[in-house]
């Protein structure tokens, strides 16, 4: 630091600082000194400073301070340019640095001194005084001002003593602390201390506003002499607020003359009153000889007030004006405290009435206005719903009174009140139904309680029926093979009630109907209810006939059955009947059908329930899903159906198409040779190009024409072109998905007969269910929109049970599915557990190394899942893959030690040695690959099985034919399509997404065949995205249970919050 004096910043206060910078850039200042922005300083022969200051980011400013008799200057480079935070920071850091070189007394002296008064100075404090003074009309803001004086050898002077002296004290004048500081406040009262370039010689008394009535109180008691300056004798500062008002004096013609009056009482003789403030916060009385007596003001008044007061003047209402007057000004006086209680009886103030007024419009239309009267004698006021600024008479308690009466009688019109707010719409309208109820039921109440009705227009002549309605159903026939017209009949104290008036006023939830006569109903039966669901069940699933006539399917038997219990069923098709009944004992489970003679199997009980379900869906050309549980033979039922057609001589004409994945074609044709001999049966294995014949040709004679999916996907045309009896579709889930090309194909076949064979009609959603249905029974959900608006949503978003039991209702009929646990009561045990498993340190480390990176980045993307959907998938794929695996991942990684491979063999070993075999399984063939390396490192045989492999039927020949202890599969590869008994011990390395893919795996070795125990273990990485997956896992066979089995739903849709939970 520079050698010479910067004695005078020692001097220099935080008050004198505050006072020529202002409080904010003071505390900026003090922040940037503090965080060390003063880089360095130094001072000149003249004591001035020179400083260079970090600003923001990496910005330097130079900043000079100059003392003199007028004070501190500062200039600056930065946009300021002067008294700037960077000239407080720098006088700061000097004076802290003047102080310890001229004081360096210990740190604890330093701290205690500040708290003490000055010591070894013999100056006296300088006593201030407060002169006040009329500048100007005291009725005018500026009229009375103040100004500090201080005490001199000869009296009360103003030299050193202004406002500027007292708030800057650049001089260095002892003024008494406490009168000081007092002042101070005022000035600050002001807003002017911040800049003392603008503080005046005098302030107003108005500016101090309400704050400043303490601080002249509080500079009395600290000795501040009030002292009367000019136009002014004497001065007298009252503590007590004083109130002012006006006096309502009833005259003798009847008018009324209000006065100004308050607690001061009367003007003295001579005297004058004044308001102080705009708004007015104190009062003040000049007497005669200049005696000056101020006092804060209780409370506000309105500014309107101040001509009043000022002129001392008296308002006269005439007599015939009285009414008006008590009814439209008096309570707003009264409630705002200008006429005090004495002046006034209670019984003058009006009090409202709410009325209403009744338009009645053409076509069973109502107009409602609500609005208040205000009744004072003979006059009266009528004043709109909600309040208008100026209507301060109007008693708004009161008014919400009435308002909370009428609301209790009209509460159920949503269109007459606002619910959440709990208020009355100003103005509404009810039509029909509405209108005629409310007249009749609503308005003979709203009169009862008070309520002044008016009426405009001719009031019709509305009626209540007194009878219930009666229903009447029945259907017509259309000559289209799958539809009839639906009709509904209502009649009401024997009138017909229009269907299309009553469907609409149903869907719209409307309580009662009007019909033409003015006769109207409320629609709160059971019945009505009932056939309002059922009537919007029918037009949201199926799309209207000509002329938007309600149609209906006989794949929706359930829908009409309902709809025969709620009234007299009429006349019926004889076609109807027979499809309607046919369906019914589908569901009922009363069909029976004899085993074919040419069938080389024995059924059992189940199987032979399911053949006789089958067999009837046949005979009526009706479609549905085979959904028994894996392994109990779905394929040897459809055979036995097959040949019962064949003996039927029904499929001479056209044959039977049964497609299938590509891997299950092959033992489709070996159990069809196995068990049905006589049936004719051609498999395509190969396009046309490679079999080079055409498609006719090839099944020409054929019962049974096998194929794959890719190849119905390749070759549709040729497909299409066929005619075929019945189509079956085997591992349907494969086709879920109805915007695939191969789902289009299956929906084009147009076979009067259609099968899906699945363990899992549902695997994610309800949009499973209406796939699966819009192949096998197109008329039951029609529409995708309406399946979704009418089941869907309302169970998966809303878990609406009763929605989801009318469901199952309406499917019943066309599904069968049967369990393990109902029908094999012989079926060895399956015991399953999870192996939860703790990863190794590197294995932690580099999974969690990747869960953070991973984590930001997915949880970023769920804004918009939709769109990331794919990115989102694929991250947490890797995550999966490093749960079991980092070089899954990065196969530049060195090997790690494996928790599961080690696992895994040590299993492997002990289930060998005692005579046991076990399949393995796993979603990743990267990760099948290292364990078939670690197998063939221990001397351990294997079979191996993935999707690409091209013998797959040897493959599987070789595990069950030999004595290899470990078949390891792909999940993919052996989820279906495979009977693998031989083995008992069945090991999941990672669990996937669907549960019902697992299920398929594991059941290869639990069904029809099994003699010993399944033990099923499912391998997890503990705290990790796998323990995750099985809780999906786990919700997903809830769903799976509760529309396909029994149970409450619970919604398992993949949802962003469950993508967030796996990351957590």
């Amino acid at each position: 630091m520079g050698p010479h004096s910067t004695a005078w910043v020692a001097r220099i206060s935080d008050e004198a600082i505050r006072a020529s910078w202002g409080d904010a850039t003071f505390l900026r200042g003090r922040s940037y000194e503090a965080a060390g922005h003063v880089l360095r300083y130094s001072t000149n022969r003249t004591g001035s400073i020179e400083a260079v200051v970090r600003g923001t980011g990496k910005k330097v400013y130079r900043t000079f301070l100059h003392h003199d008799q007028k004070g501190v200057n500062s200039t600056c480079s930065c946009p300021m340019r002067m008294r700037c935070k960077h000239a407080v920071a720098v006088l700061l850091a000097a004076r802290e640095s003047a102080m310890e070189a001229v004081s360096p007394v210990s740190s604890w002296e330093n701290v205690l001194a500040g708290l003490l008064p000055a010591t070894g100075s013999e100056d006296r404090t300088i006593e201030l005084g407060l002169e006040f003074r009329i500048d100007g009309p005291l009725e005018q803001p500026n009229g009375l001002t103040l100004r500090p004086l201080r005490l001199g050898a000869r009296g009360w002077v103003k030299f050193q003593a202004g406002w500027l002296d007292v708030v800057a004290n650049y001089r260095g004048v002892n003024y008494e602390p406490v009168q000081r500081e007092t002042l101070l406040q005022m000035a600050r009262l002001t807003g002017r201390q911040q800049y003392t370039h603008a503080i005046p010689a005098s302030v107003s008394l108005a500016d101090l506003g309400p704050l400043g009535w303490s601080l002249l109180r509080r500079a009395v008691d600290a000795g501040i002499q009030l002292i009367p300056g000019q136009g002014i004798q004497d001065v007298e500062v009252g503590c007590e607020p004083v109130r002012i008002w006006l006096d309502v004096d009833f005259r003798d013609d009847g008018s009324r003359q209000l006065t100004i009056s308050g607690d001061l009482g009367p003007i003295p003789p001579d005297g004058r009153r004044f308001l102080i403030g705009e708004p007015a916060h104190g009062v003040g009385e000049l007497g005669a000889g200049g005696r000056l007596r101020l006092y804060p003001l209780a409370g506000t008044v309105p500014d309107a007030i101040r001509g009043l007061f000022n002129k001392n003047l008296a308002v006269t209402i005439p007599a015939q004006d009285v009414g008006r007057f008590q009814l439209m000004y008096l309570p707003g006086l009264v409630h705002r405290g200008l006429v005090p209680p004495g002046t006034w009886d209670p019984q003058d103030l009006p009090h409202p009435k709410l009325a209403l007024g009744l338009t009645h419009e053409p076509g069973h239309r109502l107009l409602l206005e609500w609005g208040f009267k205000y009744v004072f004698g003979e006059t009266s006021v009528d004043v709109a719903f909600q309040p208008h600024v100026e209507e301060t008479f109007r008693d708004r308690e009161t008014e919400r009174s009435l308002e909370g009466v009428a609301l209790r009688l009209v509460g159920d019109y949503p269109a007459l009140c606002e619910l959440r707010q709990q208020r009355l719409i100003p103005k509404a309208a009810v039509t029909r139904a509405d209108a005629a109820r409310f007249v009749t039921d609503i308005l003979p109440r709203l009169e009862a309680a008070g309520v002044i009705v008016t009426h405009n227009g001719e009031v019709p002549g509305y009626v209540r029926a007194t009878e219930g309605p009666v229903l009447s159903v029945g259907t017509e026939d259309t000559g289209d093979n799958d539809w009839f017209n639906l009709h509904v009949r209502v009649t009401v104290a024997g009138r017909d009630v229009p269907f299309e008036q009553l469907f609409r006023a149903l869907a719209a939830g409307d309580e009662a109907m009007l019909l033409d006569d003015g006769t109207w109903f409320p629609m709160e039966h059971s019945e009505l209810d009932r056939l309002r669901q059922l009537l919007i069940e029918a037009r949201e699933l199926v799309d209207a006939g000509p002329g938007g006539q309600l149609r209906i399917s006989a794949y929706q038997a359930g829908l009409w059955e309902e709809l025969a219990r709620l009234g007299v069923v009429e006349e019926q098709p004889r076609r109807w009947r027979e499809r309607v009944q046919t369906l019914l004992s589908l569901g009922s489970g009363e069909a029976r059908a004899p085993v074919p003679e040419g069938l080389d199997a024995m059924l059992r009980p189940y199987q032979e329930q399911g053949l006789a379900w089958l067999a009837a869906l046949w005979d009526a050309n009706l479609g549905g899903v085979l959904a028994d549980d894996m392994g109990l033979g779905k394929t040897l039922q459809c055979l036995a159906l097959l040949e019962r057609a064949r003996e039927r001589a029904q499929l001479d004409d056209a044959p039977v198409l049964a497609v299938a994945p590509a891997s299950v074609v092959g033992t489709w044709a070996e159990e069809a040779a196995r068990f049905v001999p006589g049936l004719k049966v051609v498999a395509i294995r190969a396009t046309q190009a490679r079999r080079g014949t055409e498609l006719a040709e090839e099944i020409r004679g054929a019962h049974l024409v096998l194929t794959s999916y890719t190849l119905l996907r390749m070759e549709d045309e040729a497909y299409l072109e066929q005619t075929w009896r019945g189509l079956v579709l085997d591992e349907a889930q494969f086709i879920k998905n109805h915007r695939s090309r191969t789902h289009q194909v299956a929906r084009r076949i147009g076979a009067p007969f259609t099968l899906a064979i699945t363990g899992t009609p549902l695997e994610n959603s309800l949009s499973d269910l209406w796939s699966m249905f819009s192949l096998v029974a197109p008329g039951l959900f029609p529409r995708l929109e309406g399946f979704n608006e009418i089941y869907r949503k309302p169970v998966e978003k809303n878990g609406k049970t009763d929605v989801l039991g009318r469901l199952r209702a309406r499917i019943r009929p066309f599904m069968l599915r049967r369990t393990k646990r109902e029908v094999l009561r012989e079926l060895p045990e399956k015991v399953e557990q999870i192996t939860r498993l703790e990863l190794t340190p590197e294995h932690r480390r580099r999974y969690d190394q990747h869960l953070t990176r991973e984590r930001t980045r997915v949880l970023g993307m769920l804004d918009d899942m939709d769109r990331n959907r794919v990115a989102i998938f694929r991250a947490l794929t890797k995550l999966r893959q490093l749960a079991l695996e980092p070089r899954l991942v990065d196969t530049e990684l060195p090997p790690t030690p494996s928790a599961k491979i080690t696992t895994l063999l040590e299993q492997i070993r002990e289930l060998a040695e005692e005579g046991h075999r076990a399949l393995v399984f796993s979603s990743f063939t990267g990760f099948l690959k290292l364990v078939r390396e670690a197998l063939e490192a221990e001397g351990i045989e294997y079979v191996y099985l993935d999707g690409r492999t091209r013998d797959r039927p040897a493959r599987i020949a070789q595990f069950r034919e030999g004595d290899a202890p470990v078949f390891l599969i792909s999940l993919k590869a052996g989820g279906f399509g495979l009977t693998l008994t031989e083995a008992d011990y069945v090991f999941v390395l990672d669990p996937w997404w669907n549960p019902a893919a697992e299920n398929q795996a594991v059941d290869r070795a639990h069904r029809i065949g099994q003699t010993r125990a399944v033990n099923v273990y499912r391998m997890v990485s503990a705290d990790t995205i796998e323990e995750k997956v099985v809780a999906l896992q786990q919700r997903k066979r809830d769903l799976f249970a509760s529309v396909i089995d029994t149970g409450e739903f619970r919604s398992t849709a993949i949802t962003a919050s469950d993508i967030r939970g796996l990351l957590e």
